[in-house]
């Protein structure tokens, strides 16, 4: 067993485990109010001061910090450190307005790098590995944390980054790559390389490390079949740190929250109502290790539930469900609440071998009329099938969708490898409405 499985931390009571929080969280609001003046004018306005901080049972009384306020401030306005104790700066994905920037001190990064060790551990990783990181590296947080993750559990490290799929496969076959980081996109696309090039007999996977966008528990059962490996989820926000914040175990029943440095929450999002747990809301996250851009109640908008129901792995961490969605990215088609991952399960669910894990989302507005087309890859075997066994396939996808939506969904089998792969996260909405 890896050194980073920390009995200590993650086998913590509860109650001991408040103690660290109440301790830490106390002390950050504190670096907060003297050192961020935007956060503590935004404390101020709701008339708190840190005096009023006792510990975990007053967060509530915290304001929220939303993505609006990180390019509010872009790019120094939230940093709580001087410039000359920072020694990176990761970034979002984004594509839209200002980039999010999160700095980190050379304790962030270790704090990091540790929360990324205990996922590598908690899937089975020990010194023994051949780690191959295909997650971007860059600005991107997914590459850099789990490569540093991987260096302290002490695998051999392979740092492919994305892309490049022929020298993917060759190094993982020639240096016998027991775990595979990267999106379960393109995990998926990797199986289909595999496949397509007979190398499902000389891969030695045996856990990947999948996270950075919405995948199904079907789409899960699928990578695990195709590679024949068991598939683990990991969860992390730049804003935060990046991925670590949370992690499955071999249970797979939901991501294990490093508590020691994070605290998380679930909102009602209309009302911003904190929620008890099992009820379903808005995850919002509060830094309180972090150094250089500490974030105190990050509204992540991703939607979950939280449980502290017994792990069998021994884990007292509290766990959180797979983001259910996201409250800012749901689709709302002819008034009707859509999220992709719900097309995504009907198309693994219905197409069995006859369709491949790629589609496109497309809406649009005619005549003041949503439009909802759904093109979906035929598998080569579908290919070569007759007209009608195709129109089968669609209308069984179209009839269970509307079971599920209650919407009409215009399902189009198309081509192999017409739909554009992605080797970072997967682009699968098209939305053209003026909306």
């Amino acid at each position: 067993m890896s050194k980073y499985y920390q009995p200590e931390i993650e086998t913590m009571p509860y109650e001991e485990m408040k103690k660290l929080q109440d301790e830490r969280l106390v002390a950050q609001v504190k670096h907060v109010w003297d050192n961020v003046p935007y956060y503590r004018k935004k404390m101020e306005e709701k008339g708190v001061t840190p005096d009023d901080i006792k510990g975990v049972d007053d967060l509530h009384k915290l304001p929220f910090v939303t993505k609006d306020d990180l390019r509010e401030c872009y790019p120094y306005g939230l940093l709580a450190k001087p410039l000359g104790d920072c020694v990176r700066i990761q970034s979002t994905s984004g594509t839209t307005g200002k980039r999010v920037v999160a700095f980190y001190t050379q304790k962030d990064i270790e704090l990091w790098e540790d929360c990324c060790a205990r996922a590598i551990t908690a899937v089975g990783g020990t010194n023994e590995d051949v780690c191959q990181v295909s997650y971007g590296y860059g600005l991107f947080t997914g590459g850099p944390g789990l490569n540093g993750g991987s260096h302290k559990v002490g695998c051999l490290t392979l740092p492919m980054s994305s892309g490049n799929t022929d020298r993917q496969l060759q190094f993982m076959t020639d240096l016998g790559a027991t775990i595979i980081c990267c999106t379960p996109s393109y995990a998926a696309y990797l199986a289909e390389s595999i496949h397509e090039q007979g190398l499902r007999d000389k891969i030695k996977l045996k856990a990947g490390i999948f996270g950075a966008e919405a995948w199904s528990e079907e789409m899960r059962k699928d990578i695990e079949n195709k590679l024949g490996i068991k598939a683990y989820d990991i969860y992390g926000l730049t804003e935060i740190s990046g991925p670590g914040v949370s992690f499955e175990c071999e249970e797979q029943t939901g991501m294990h929250v490093n508590e020691d440095h994070f605290i998380p929450e679930i909102i009602d999002p209309e009302t911003g109502e904190v929620l008890p747990l099992g009820e379903k809301g808005e995850l919002v996250f509060t830094s309180i290790s972090k150094e250089a851009f500490p974030l105190l109640r990050y509204r992540t908008k991703d939607i979950c539930v939280l449980s502290r129901k017994k792990c069998s792995c021994g884990r007292t961490l509290i766990k959180m469900a797979k983001p259910m969605g996201r409250s800012d990215d749901m689709l709302i088609i002819r008034g009707v609440n859509v999220f992709p991952s719900q097309i995504e399960e009907v198309l693994i669910a219905v197409g069995g071998g006859n369709i491949t894990p790629n589609y496109l989302i497309k809406i649009d507005r005619v005549n003041n009329t949503d439009t909802f087309d759904l093109d979906v890859e035929m598998s080569e075997e579908m290919f070569s099938d007759d007209v009608k066994s195709i129109a089968k396939v669609e209308n069984a996808i179209k009839d269970k969708l509307r079971s599920i939506l209650g919407l009409g969904v215009n399902v189009h089998l198309v081509n192999p490898k017409t739909i554009t792969r992605s080797e970072g996260k997967a682009k699968r909405v098209i939305d053209n409405r003026k909306i």
